[in-house]
């Protein structure tokens, strides 16, 4: 027989948003408002397809307008609307938005070596430490979680979010190299309940076979070739 936690859980469907052009070339979007190319509308109009049948009860979302336009999708047709919530957004990157990885590698070599090795005291410069973001950004999941005990809603957001929910849920350090995949319009889901997240799968894209969402461009500097993230 189910715990009483465990009737009471919270099933939360974790998505990044679609492709931006920005993810593909490599350049930090953080909190500027960058919209869906053509992949990522295509993307998400299959997300949308993927989860009609979810008995989701709301849809929270990043304001921000790749991830609101992501949430627009899965919304559309049932009838629910989206709640914006700024506590969702991407990691403030500072005066590293706008530039891609080299670019930022090149004006600060120091600081870019910092943000590669996830110094969680780090903040770019006007930007978010990583430990500030994460607090933010699982505090958030957290507290929008816990407005629907023992029912299930999606919280719409970035691919650095995406990140500090799955180490949330994990119990993985935040400078603990990241070999997990942050895809464009994949399903997360977790469960929450006050004793925080717990992970039941994650990075689901088999209705976007074909199509081969960015990994970077949110928060993420570009990785060593290994064949994972940084």
């Amino acid at each position: 027989m189910p715990m009483a936690d465990e009737q009471q859980a919270t099933r939360v469907l974790a998505i990044r948003h679609g492709e931006t052009d920005w993810n593909v070339d490599g350049r930090i979007q953080g909190q500027l408002d960058v919209p869906l190319n053509a992949t990522g509308r295509w993307q998400v109009g299959r997300l949308a397809l993927a989860l009609a049948d979810e008995a989701i009860e709301a849809v929270y979302a990043s304001d921000l307008l790749r991830a609101y336009e992501t949430a627009q999708a899965v919304v559309n047709g049932s009838g629910r609307g989206v709640v914006t919530d700024v506590g969702l957004r991407e990691r403030g990157f500072g005066a590293f938005e706008g530039l891609s990885y080299a670019e930022i590698n090149q004006r600060w070599p120091e600081q870019s070596e910092r943000w590669r090795k996830r110094d969680p005291d780090f903040g770019a410069p006007g930007g978010e430490t990583l430990n500030q973001f994460y607090a933010r950004s699982v505090a958030t999941a957290a507290r929008l979680a816990a407005l629907h005990p023992g029912r299930t809603i999606a919280l719409v957001s970035h691919g650095g979010v995406m990140d500090c929910l799955y180490r949330a849920a994990s119990r993985i350090a935040l400078d603990a190299p990241r070999s997990w995949q942050l895809g464009n319009a994949s399903i997360n889901r977790l469960l929450y309940t006050p004793q925080g997240f717990t992970l039941i799968g994650w990075s689901d894209d088999h209705h976007l076979d074909g199509h081969a969402g960015g990994e970077f461009g949110d928060a993420e500097p570009a990785p060593a070739r290994t064949g994972l993230e940084a």
